[in-house]
């Protein structure tokens, strides 16, 4: 009688937890997206790039596979946009051992002169620019080795060292890139 007792409690004890995580899961799941650890935005649902989504300047040899990329989207440079490309070779610096995981990358349809030479210029397709209008104009995003724009931020309020926090902890779990 005592062995069926046992086995009965044993077995609860394994499947009970899985119960009950299962349920809460199910029937509260504003509690698991509300307290995230990254600082950025995630973009949801994820927007995948193709080669022909993002067509680099002839003058510049970039690629959007194997690198993560900070990349800055707008129709015009001027001040905002000259700060934000400053921020982004800030934080490409301030990543240290890491720095040649990060491409910068001024993704426009227009010509822009007086680049620095470590911001890649490329044109974006008519396909990702009405993909990246659900969100506000001149946002700096981050795009995953594999070519995903996953996080955007708000460069007017953007704190370097919290995109430094997202970046080292993403380069801590990436093993591509």
């Amino acid at each position: 009688m005592n062995s069926k007792k046992e086995l009965w409690i044993l077995l609860a004890s394994f499947v009970l937890p899985i119960v009950f995580g299962t349920a809460f899961f199910y029937l509260s799941p504003n509690s698991f997206t509300k307290s995230t650890v990254n600082y950025g935005e995630f973009v949801n649902p994820i927007i995948s790039t193709t080669n022909n989504d993002v067509v680099f300047n002839e003058a510049y040899d970039g690629d959007l596979q194997g690198i993560w990329t900070l990349a800055y989207v707008t129709d015009r440079c001027e001040h905002t946009c000259r700060q934000a490309l400053e921020d982004m070779k800030t934080i490409r610096i301030l990543t240290n051992e890491n720095m040649r995981r990060i491409q910068s990358l001024l993704l426009t349809n227009k010509d822009i002169q007086g680049l620095d030479s470590e911001v890649l210029l490329a044109h974006a397709s008519n396909n990702l620019i009405q993909k990246l209008k659900a969100f506000p104009d001149n946002h700096l995003f981050l795009i995953d080795p594999l070519g995903n724009i996953m996080l955007h931020y708000n460069p007017e309020d953007l704190i370097i060292k919290q995109v430094i926090k997202d970046l080292k902890r993403l380069f801590k779990y990436s093993r591509i890139g």
